[in-house]
């Protein structure tokens, strides 16, 4: 592990970039940024253009580290490379910026109210080339979608065995579990799910330290707890479909908790943009998701 990220990413002061959408989430974020389906006719050409998207988001002005102390990346930005070096050394040489990868092969059918991760035979091969790539730490994300005490426990074990795996391979876990925002039950699925937490994060040794991502809290607060917990290195928030103003205004509320947004930092961004408009809005986008963080 690379101390001086680990001390940046436990204390500085910003938020966590997420720019690590998948195969099945790529198409949408395309056709956000104003790429249609019909501009690419297989996955390479679909992973060629949003390498371009995430590069000159990355390469952007005000993408460093002043305000942003992570970037979450997929599988094939970490494969990929930024003015001639793979992405994860661009980040941290040239931005200051903390590299971490997605790990998780996507989501399982919904069972017990909850979406587990998909079986991943070769995560030791992922983490090793992760490890030859300079990645500092990983992401891992499973759903909540309604307070089932039973799937809610299954998904916080499943979270924490595989946790185990990335630390002994000396990276830094994000665990993930996702509470929907649109549940229904959305408040009772938080309580069960700091309880889990909780009772895992205890266990730990004081060699192991995680990180957890979870969605903003119905109670404001709420997770003060996990925030100031010994073997917590930092607690970031999803914006979950939020938009970036509502996404920011929740998180204020809440002290100590930062920002690790997708479509929250991603917002507004178009490829018709000239640099110059590009650039700027890039600049606000980043300006007020980082004010957000640091309340």
């Amino acid at each position: 592990m690379n101390q001086e990220q680990f001390e940046f990413v436990k204390n500085g002061k910003g938020f966590i970039a997420a720019l690590d959408q998948s195969g099945g989430s790529t198409p949408k974020a395309l056709a956000q940024y104003g790429v249609s389906e019909d501009s690419y006719s297989n996955e390479d050409e679909m992973y060629d253009l949003i390498h371009e998207m995430r590069t000159r988001v990355i390469t952007a002005p005000a993408f460093n580290s002043e305000s942003i102390i992570g970037a979450i990346l997929f599988e094939h930005t970490m494969d990929r490379k930024v003015e001639g070096k793979y992405t994860p050394d661009y980040l941290w040489d040239e931005k200051g910026v903390v590299p971490f990868l997605k790990i998780d092969k996507g989501l399982a059918d919904e069972e017990n109210g909850v979406q587990l991760m998909k079986p991943n035979p070769g995560l030791d091969d992922l983490l090793k080339r992760a490890n030859e790539r300079n990645v500092f730490g990983t992401k891992m994300r499973s759903v909540i979608n309604q307070a089932n005490a039973d799937g809610i426990k299954k998904v916080v074990e499943q979270q924490f065995e595989v946790a185990d795996q990335i630390l002994a391979a000396g990276l830094v876990p994000i665990i993930e579990p996702e509470v929907n925002i649109h549940s229904e039950d959305k408040a009772e699925s938080e309580e069960i799910l700091k309880k889990e937490l909780m009772n895992h994060l205890d266990k730990l040794s004081e060699d192991k330290n995680v990180m957890l991502k979870l969605s903003i809290p119905t109670v404001d607060n709420f997770y003060k707890e996990l925030i100031e917990h010994p073997r917590v290195v930092r607690v970031v928030a999803l914006s979950g479909g939020y938009s970036r103003d509502e996404a920011n205004l929740k998180l204020t509320a809440n002290e100590g908790l930062i920002a690790s947004f997708s479509r929250g930092l991603s917002e507004g961004l178009n490829a018709s943009q000239s640099d110059e408009e590009f650039n700027k809005m890039i600049q606000e986008s980043v300006k007020t998701i980082y004010l957000a963080s640091i309340t």
